[in-house]
């Protein structure tokens, strides 16, 4: 008589995949909420909310809503509330939002209307 081991009877796990890079067409509009564990790059346009680990908005994207991401990046227009851990505003970026954040950079050029407000230690 034989006996199965632990291999032979257990299934098989798939490996884990890294996180990839979604990116939104410049032709595509998403109503809605969007999750990802990797990056998420808006060239379209956003109404809704977006979690990720990145987010980026393309210069001529648009994001309206809420953003809870570990970076983002702003190229493009955003209108809303963020949440993250490093934000960059890039000097095309236009931004009417209020903000959560521990890192900061901001280019010359870029437009912001809101409110910023850094977590205390």
């Amino acid at each position: 008589m034989s006996t199965l081991t632990d291999s032979e009877t257990k299934p098989a796990t798939t490996p884990a995949r890294p996180p990839g890079r979604s990116v939104l067409a410049a032709d595509l509009r998403i109503t809605g909420d969007i999750f990802a564990e990797g990056t998420i790059e808006v060239m379209g346009e956003v109404e809704g909310s977006v979690r990720a680990k990145a987010f980026v908005v393309a210069q001529d994207g648009r994001m309206e809503g809420t953003v809870t991401a570990e970076s983002v990046e702003f190229r493009g227009q955003m209108h809303g509330s963020v949440a993250c851990t490093s934000l960059t505003l890039r000097s095309a970026a236009v931004v009417k939002a209020d903000i959560v954040y521990s890192t900061l950079t901001i280019e010359s050029g870029a437009q912001i209307d809101g409110s910023f407000r850094k977590p205390k230690p």
